[in-house]
């Protein structure tokens, strides 16, 4: 990354990273983040949104990463 720049993600957050490293698109991140987390899909894709903005952002995703 070239910033010497350290990021610290809660739980949810750290799982759709990991979810992003295995190449899932948005709806099966949104998919497996329900069945991990007991919450409302109508809660869970904005705060969806908010995290992929703030990694795209830091320029740490892509928007390839969303779909």
């Amino acid at each position: 990354m070239g910033t010497n720049q350290i990021y610290e993600l809660n739980r949810t957050a750290s799982v759709l990273w990991e979810l992003i490293g295995e190449g899932l698109d948005r709806a099966e991140i949104e998919a497996r983040l329900l069945a991990a987390f007991d919450v409302d899909v109508a809660m869970l894709a904005p705060e969806i949104d908010a995290l992929f903005a703030q990694l795209q952002a830091e320029h740490l995703v892509t928007d390839d990463d969303r779909d």
